[in-house]
């Protein structure tokens, strides 16, 4: 189910600069560090982090064609900061929700999504 991108874009607005003010101190909480594919301007998106291991799991609850996730899938790297600490991220791609790579924690909340961020802890 992905939720419609009106919602979206009122929370790029509203929410998450409320939430980029906790997110990345409170696991699974977390923020994206990235910098875009035109401007190349650092950017700082609140979202929900899920990892095990070496491994990240972000479900994609608006879908793959978020800004974000272009910028993310373009560079093909990001930072990530959750629970007060920076994660280098590498080799993010996007999975369908229910492939078995997406990690255990993720695995409840993916099925109310088409997909997920993967990537491995660098």
């Amino acid at each position: 189910m992905r939720i419609p991108r009106a919602v979206a874009h009122a929370n790029k607005f509203i929410t998450n600069p409320i939430q980029g003010l906790w997110a990345g101190r409170i696991a699974p909480w977390a923020v994206v560090e990235h910098v875009g594919r035109k401007s190349n301007t650092t950017y700082e998106t609140p979202v929900i982090a899920f990892v095990d291991h070496d491994r990240v799991s972000i479900v994609l609850l608006y879908g793959d064609d978020s800004d974000w996730v272009r910028n993310v899938l373009h560079a093909g790297r990001f930072t990530l900061v959750r629970g007060g600490e920076r994660l280098d991220v590498a080799g993010a791609r996007v999975l369908p929700a229910d492939s078995p790579d997406v990690v255990k924690p993720a695995r409840i909340p993916a099925m109310l999504a088409e997909s997920v961020l993967y990537g491995r802890l660098a």
